[in-house]
């Protein structure tokens, strides 16, 4: 009980996203995308330089 309310405003949410017509800046899109992809896959591979490759310390158990 309790979750008429939730899913009315849901589905009014939904209906506005898929029948509204919002012009997309593809533009700024790619440049969002680019820079955050970059920037993370430089943050991984500093990640997985710094990580052991088991870093659960049973490294030793697994020979």
């Amino acid at each position: 009980m309790g979750r008429g309310r939730a899913k009315a405003k849901q589905t009014k949410v939904a209906r506005e996203l898929k029948y509204s017509s919002h012009e997309t800046d593809f533009d700024a899109l790619q440049r969002e995308l680019s820079s955050s992809s970059s920037d993370d896959r430089h943050e991984d591979s500093k990640q997985q330089d710094d990580e052991e490759p088991y870093p659960d310390g049973y490294d030793e158990y697994r020979r």
